[in-house]
């Protein structure tokens, strides 16, 4: 089997001064074209989901799934990585599932939604550590608070990490990897005008990864909000508003400074979706949606694979042993 933990994908991005791509998938065809494109580009690959986030109607099911299609993958490193755990109990249930890594976000109340105290988060986080590494899973944790939402429903403010709680949090939580607030936000609208220093606050990677040497750093929050599939979206009955995301040039940099993981959703969702309304719009007699829903497949193999080769991780599969 293919799979590795999040330590292991990371430890060799480090030796080898890339980053790797994590890419948020909600179906089983996003699933196939994100292996895929690690299969072409012979990288290794980050695949990731958020609780409740597919159209099954229980995780489990889906997270099955998953796991039974990266055994169709040997000859891909793959991380199968749960996104944004809410609570402890979720990350029970996808290490139970036998994902290879769990993020627990202890950076918000689960309750109340609004920031959590800095004794909170390392608390949840410790707990899920405690039961993960035993288990020879990974833990991300974050640490500040990333705009926007990863649902659509709720948005978060934006609450930028500090290096000092960076560098205490690491020591008393022990996890393998830290999501650090730097500006960037979740979501289809990022920012009203293309982002800059004042906006992105890159230096914070720089000083928290010399805090943190052991730990692997985390951008969430980072697609690109392409103007040209926002266009074809809206073009065929979507409303997309004009937005500005991270742009990859800041994204490869990123990687120079000490960013080794950088989550990817809506742009690979934006590829699929404009590639499906696109089709919908030409063909308005067959109900069937496999053939629509092949189009956006190939659409987000495509962009998946143009990513692994900015972030530098294509080529790299040959970093690990798997059985081919």
């Amino acid at each position: 089997m293919s799979l590795i933990t999040l330590r292991q994908a990371l430890d060799a991005a480090r030796a080898g001064g890339y980053g790797v791509g994590a890419f948020n998938v909600t179906d089983m065809t996003q699933v196939e074209a994100v292996l895929e494109a690690a299969r072409e580009t012979r990288s290794p690959v980050i695949v990731q989901t958020l609780s409740g986030s597919s159209a099954h109607g229980s995780d489990e099911l889906f997270w099955d799934l998953m796991l039974r299609t990266t055994e169709r993958y040997a000859d891909v490193p793959t991380v199968l990585h749960l996104d944004h755990g809410p609570d402890f109990e979720t990350c029970r249930r996808a290490i139970a599932a036998g994902f290879t890594s769990v993020m627990i976000d202890g950076s918000l109340d689960p309750v109340t939604h609004r920031p959590a105290t800095f004794e909170a988060n390392i608390e949840i986080t410790r707990s899920v550590v405690d039961i993960a590494h035993p288990a020879g899973v990974s833990v991300e944790g974050e640490l500040g608070t990333i705009g926007g939402s990863e649902t659509g429903e709720e948005h978060k403010e934006i609450i930028l990490a500090d290096p000092d709680e960076a560098e205490e949090f690491v020591r008393r939580t022990d996890v393998d990897a830290l999501a650090v607030a730097i500006g960037t936000s979740h979501g289809a609208y990022k920012f009203s005008s293309p982002p800059d220093g004042s906006v992105l606050h890159m230096d914070l990677i720089t000083e928290i990864a010399r805090r943190v040497p052991d730990t692997h750093l985390v951008m969430h929050g980072s697609s690109s909000l392409p103007a040209d599939l926002r266009a074809v979206i809206n073009a065929n009955g979507g409303t997309l508003p004009e937005s500005w995301g991270v742009p990859e040039s800041e994204k490869a940099r990123s990687t120079q400074l000490g960013i080794r993981k950088i989550n990817q959703g809506m742009d690979s969702h934006m590829a699929f979706t404009a590639a499906v309304r696109q089709q919908l719009g030409q063909d308005g007699i067959t109900v069937d949606p496999a053939p629509y829903t092949r189009f956006g497949r190939v659409a987000m193999q495509q962009m998946v694979a143009e990513r692994m080769h900015v972030f530098g991780q294509a080529g790299h599969a040959a970093d690990f042993t798997v059985n081919a």
